[in-house]
């Protein structure tokens, strides 16, 4: 019985990465097939390999530049909210005060809230402070959703560590903030790792603040220069598959990246 229910979850597992890897297949295959096989053999392999979307895409285009764009606003988005977010998460997961729960769920609230009703708001503010159109016009409005999820992440894994950890830290006379810069958060790396890189992804792959707060190519993210490849009487598709291929990378290699040290981050701390 116990060898049909493991064939019966193996098998499960090889249907739903099969469903989840078909179209990642088929946008590979798709960028690199001639325009006009596209929708005349949508299931065959391409009859011949074609490099002009993926040439348009950097010549014509100048693709490189919404990717840098994406990956410079992501990573400044992702810094700050940890560099803000790990102390607050820390203070809510160890402090007793009154109104916590409140405040917890009002940091959910937050992250649920609708981005197109702060659009207009953000829009003015940004505008009167200069900030239309540049990296910090970015940057300062995806913080007002990667915060909060950066705190909730955060503030669960700083929970389910052990307090004696940073209490013989405490007892050896270290201050609080130098307890949570030497021992919290070398232990909590891998929650860390974690929320850094759910609030990258979050962060690279957002569109509406993008699209509303810049004004011009210069400053697109690869989302918005996506969506805008759009012409006026027909949809390039091939150099929007191949555009999507290439905006994937970078946040593959990322989690391919981090994927090695958050298992051993997590082995590490197991053995203590």
């Amino acid at each position: 019985m116990r060898g049909w229910l493991r064939m019966a979850a193996k098998l499960g597992v090889a249907l739903g990465a099969a469903v989840l890897l078909l179209p990642l297949v088929y946008g590979v295959l798709a960028s690199f097939r001639a325009e006009a096989e596209l929708f005349a053999r949508p299931g065959a392999l391409p009859s011949r390999i074609v490099l002009e979307h993926y040439r348009a895409l950097f010549v014509e285009r100048g693709f490189l530049r919404p990717i840098v764009n994406s990956i410079v606003v992501s990573l400044g988005t992702t810094l700050l909210a940890l560099l803000f977010g790990a102390p607050c998460a820390y203070a809510i997961a160890r402090l007793r005060f009154r109104g916590k729960r409140v405040l917890l769920s009002s940091i959910l609230v937050i992250s649920m809230f609708p981005q197109i009703a702060i659009v207009s708001p953000l829009y003015l503010m940004l505008r009167a402070l200069g900030l239309i159109n540049t990296y910090p016009g970015l940057v300062l409005p995806y913080l007002t959703f990667a915060m909060p999820l950066s705190v909730w992440l955060l503030v669960g894994h700083f929970s389910a560590l052990r307090r004696w950890l940073e209490e013989a830290a405490l007892i050896d006379g270290a201050s609080r903030w130098r307890a949570l810069c030497s021992v919290v958060l070398p232990v909590a790396f891998p929650g860390i790792a974690t929320a850094a890189i759910l609030t990258f992804i979050y962060a690279y792959n957002e569109f509406l603040f993008a699209l509303s707060f810049s004004l011009g190519p210069e400053l697109q993210t690869a989302p918005v220069a996506i969506a805008l490849m759009r012409g006026r009487y027909q949809v390039p598709w091939g150099q929007v598959m191949a555009a999507a291929m290439v905006a994937t990378l970078p946040v593959a290699l990322l989690v391919l990246g981090f994927q090695r040290r958050i298992v051993k981050s997590f082995a590490a701390g197991g053995g203590r």
